[in-house]
């Protein structure tokens, strides 16, 4: 699990999420869960625990993806610790995090993904990464109306 800018956001992997203790110990209040192929977590009643199953490549719906960005950034701006978490945490939980932090900052997608990236390993599938730079797109679109 590694902290990125901003402060509020973590990303990890199934592991990091299922380790409440340090999950709790991080001061972490939520958890995006991203992991199509791991069982949902159970978490205590303190935590906010979402859950936007994705595959790592391409045939994810559009919506969930939104969801997941727009849901991550509510929290990342609210100052809400964020953990967003995929099945190894090098997929799934940085391409979300890029697009919470081009949203934030203001960059394009490839810019936040090279900030994110600069924080620690990755290996983001290029199909997902397409699906959620298309997104980005369209919300984008929809804010210069």
């Amino acid at each position: 699990m590694r902290q990125i800018s901003p402060e509020s956001l973590w990303i990890g992997n199934a592991f990091d999420a299922r380790d409440l203790k340090s999950v709790l110990g991080h001061r972490l209040e939520a958890i995006i869960d991203l992991a199509l192929e791991e069982p949902p977590i159970a978490v205590p009643r303190e935590l906010i625990y979402c859950r936007f199953p994705l595959v790592d490549g391409q045939g994810n719906s559009l919506v969930v993806i939104e969801a997941a960005i727009n849901t991550a950034l509510l929290f990342v701006t609210a100052r809400v610790p964020t953990l967003i978490t995929c099945g190894g945490g090098m997929s799934r939980s940085p391409a979300i995090a890029a697009a919470v932090v081009a949203r934030i900052n203001h960059i394009s997608p490839d810019e936040a993904m090279k900030e994110v990236a600069a924080e620690g390993p990755h290996d983001v599938a290029p199909l997902l990464w397409r699906e959620v730079t298309e997104v980005l797109t369209s919300i984008n679109r929809q804010g210069e109306e």
